[in-house]
Parts: C-alpha cells; structure tokens; sequence
C-alpha cells in the first residue's frame, strides 16, 4: 500500500507538469499562492509570540508585497521593477515599525523580511527560468538537482553511508549520502542533455546540464539543511500539514528554493556562452 508522502510526491509531480509545461499565467499564479503559504508558515515560526493585530500587519505587508513582486514579474517588467518591489517591501516593513513603535518589535519586522525574500522571491526563478529561451527544458533542472538528488542522496545514504554529514543537525544524513546526490542529479542530468540538445540545436550544450546538475544538487542540500536548521532552532517538526507525509510547502520545496536562483543564473551563463 502506497505511504501517504509517496502519493503526495506523485500528485506534486503530475503538477509540477501540468503548470510548467503550459507556463506562463498557470505558473506564475501557482508559484504566488505556494509562496504566499511558504511566507506563512514562515512567519509562524518567526513570530509566533507576537500580538495577533502586530502579526497581521506585517503579514499583509509581506503578502500584498509577494503579489506586487509576482504581478510585474509575470507582465515580464525591467529586472530594475523587481528589486523596486524588494525595496518598497521592506520600506513597507520599516514604516509599520516606526509607525506602531513599540509594539512592533525589529526582529519581528527582520524576520517578516527574510521571510518575504526566502520563499517568495526565490521561487520565482522557477518562473524566470521557464520564461529564458529554451526554458521550458531547463526548468526541469531545478527538479532533477533538487528532488532527483534528494531520492540518489537516501539511497546512497542508506547503502554507503558511515560519515555523518551534519551529525547534530541532521543525524541520518551521511557524506556519502550527499556525494551520491551530487553524482545522481548530474547523471540524470547528463542523460536529460543528451535528449535534449537536438531540440535546442547547440552541439555540446549538453554537457552543460550535468554541471548545473551537480551545482543546483550542493545547493539544494544546503537548502534542506537551513530549513531544517531552523526547525530546530524553534524546537518545530514541520512548517505545516498542507502537503500529507511532507509537512507543509517549506518542508517539500526547502531544496527547491535553494536550486531555483542557481539553476537561473548557471543557465544564463551557460546559454550566453553558447549563443
């Protein structure tokens, strides 16, 4: 019988393609409300002894914030409009610190900013990248250096693994574990190149994707151990219970948003170079 975390690790990847393949409105829309949820869960864990009436506040500064951000990247504004909306949240934030001074405390406003930034603004390079040229293939880079990693990192882990790699951070995670996700997701990623460079027409481009590959799966495994970091700094097991077997949309995606800006800005240079 399927375990409730397999199930829901097939229904997020039948998803994943239903709204990355069409992209676009579907995508960006998706992303807004995942990342709306993920600045959520967030803030519950950052400022859970605040005042309800100081909580919401900063809550729909940093929501209405996300829908700014993500309404002028989906109408494909100057990269320039979106730091403007980084900006403009945080003196947002600032504003309603001053304004209720004392109630509000700066490391709730802080922390209603890293929030902001973490999720949201991360995840949109998955919208970037789908939008790039040829995008609609590197995209599925973010996955495979992310969840293709994280499946090579277990059963390394569970066959090789006698070193731990963050022994008081994450006991079961071994050296291994981790070279093994490395290797994995830049082989899946060597195979993915090798298909798909005839569609794109680059001869060698392919060997870009094993290299974006390995670096997206570093990153990713440092992604899963900061959002565990702060599980365990604020004595949590998981960010939510939207996602059945997972927790909530930070305890599935903490790879994902580490992946996505890296696999970005390899591609771009990569892409550059080839063009």
């Amino acid at each position: 019988m399927f375990s409730k975390r397999l199930i829901s690790s097939i229904v997020l990847v039948i998803l994943a393609f239903v709204v990355i393949l069409p992209g676009s409105y579907l995508l960006g829309a998706t992303l807004f409300i995942i990342s709306c949820i993920a600045f959520k869960e967030l803030l519950n864990v950052f400022i859970e002894d605040a005042e309800q009436k100081q909580k919401q506040s900063v809550t729909w500064i940093g929501t209405i914030g996300i829908g700014i951000y993500y309404f002028m990247m989906m109408f494909q504004v100057e990269p320039t409009w979106l730091l403007f909306a980084i900006v403009m949240t945080f003196l947002a934030l600032m504003s309603a610190y001053v304004l209720t001074f004392p109630k509000l405390k700066g490391t709730e406003v802080v922390s209603a900013f890293f929030s902001f930034f973490y999720a949201p603004v991360l995840l949109s390079f998955i919208y970037m990248t789908r939008n790039m040229k040829f995008g609609i293939y590197i995209v599925w880079m973010i996955f495979i250096s992310s969840w293709i990693c994280d499946t090579c990192a277990y059963l390394s882990g569970m066959l090789l693994g006698k070193h731990k790699l963050a022994p008081i951070l994450s006991p079961k995670k071994s050296i291994e574990g981790a070279i093994g996700g490395v290797l994995g997701s830049a082989l899946v990623g060597a195979i993915f190149g090798y298909f798909v460079e005839p569609v794109i027409g680059y001869s060698g481009i392919w060997m870009m994707f094993p290299v974006i590959g390995a670096c997206g799966a570093v990153v990713s495994q440092i992604g899963d151990l900061a959002a565990s970091a702060i599980k365990r700094n604020y004595n949590i097991k998981d960010y939510g219970r939207i996602i059945p077997g997972h927790g909530g949309i930070m305890d599935r995606f903490d790879s994902v948003i580490f992946a996505a800006p890296m696999i970005y800005f390899l591609a771009e240079l990569f892409m550059k170079q080839a063009g």
